[in-house]
């Protein structure tokens, strides 16, 4: 009996020192080479911290955010901001990023944005144009806005105004490819594009954007469900855009797109780049 109780004891002991795991945080990203990216870069992020983190694809993850499906979702503060205060005006990047978080619902923050890390709309043109303007930026495309002929790809959610000059119809096109290929022939005089596209040829001149910007700021940050990230997680998080630029995303996303495992890719860079200093 005693042998019996003694082992009842041992029992209840460890039963009473052991805790659930606690439920992994869930990092949503979209099915494509770019969301892979940040989502498996801001994954690695948490895990930084000894968390529990799993990253689910899915094709719009803004609502399981909300709907507290998942912990925290990478994405550009222009495009969220379409999403929660579609008739905000705000262009530049403080503004874009300030009008966001005033316009998150209750339950939903965002962390730091990447400065220098950004994938907004820009008109692409040739060098010859370029030159014939004497100007790279897309103030340029104001001043010449008469007679101005523009293309995208089908489905690219081109912005219909670049500052004053209210855009003629858009040409479309089936891909890139056809796509450059009317802007080297001048079918076309300017082609939308993203500053963070790999696949921009490089022959062709991306406009730059200026003060005050003409097109909505399309910069880097995450999204996160309130009082589910440690001060530890959240600060992992933030870390991100300090180390984080455009051309690393733009390099990333290539190899993701040729075919490069994400998290391969992100261990690469944060190698190169450790989160912290």
């Amino acid at each position: 009996m005693r042998r019996w109780a003694l082992g009842w004891a041992a029992l209840l002991i460890a039963g009473c020192g052991a805790h659930p795991a606690p439920s992994p945080l869930t990092v949503g990203m979209a099915p494509d080479p770019q969301a892979q990216v940040l989502a498996h870069l801001y994954a690695s992020a948490l895990r930084s911290t000894g968390a529990a983190v799993r990253i689910e694809a899915v094709a719009d993850p803004v609502p399981g955010l909300d709907a507290g499906e998942l912990t925290v979702v990478p994405g550009f503060t222009g495009r969220f901001l379409a999403i929660f205060a579609p008739d905000s005006v705000a262009r530049s990047d403080r503004g874009v990023y300030w009008a966001l978080a005033g316009a998150l619902p209750e339950g939903l923050a965002v962390g730091d944005y990447a400065m220098s890390a950004e994938d907004k709309p820009t008109l692409a043109v040739t060098e010859a144009t370029a030159l014939a303007w004497d100007d790279s930026n897309l103030s340029a495309v104001v001043r010449h806005c008469t007679g101005l002929t523009v293309g995208r790809v089908a489905g690219f959610p081109a912005p219909t105004a670049v500052g004053r000059c209210a855009l003629p119809k858009v040409r479309e096109f089936p891909n890139d490819t056809a796509l450059f290929a009317a802007l080297r022939a001048r079918q076309i005089t300017a082609a939308w594009a993203t500053t963070a596209d790999p696949d921009v040829p490089e022959d062709a001149l991306l406009l730059t954007d200026g003060r005050p910007a003409l097109v909505r700021a399309e910069n880097v940050v995450p999204l996160y469900r309130r009082n589910e990230l440690t001060e530890a997680q959240l600060l992992a998080v933030n870390q991100v855009a300090g180390v984080l630029d455009t051309e690393a995303l733009i390099e990333m996303r290539r190899r993701v797109a040729e075919g490069a495992d994400p998290q391969v890719v992100v261990d690469g860079f944060l190698d190169e780049h450790p989160l912290g200093r």
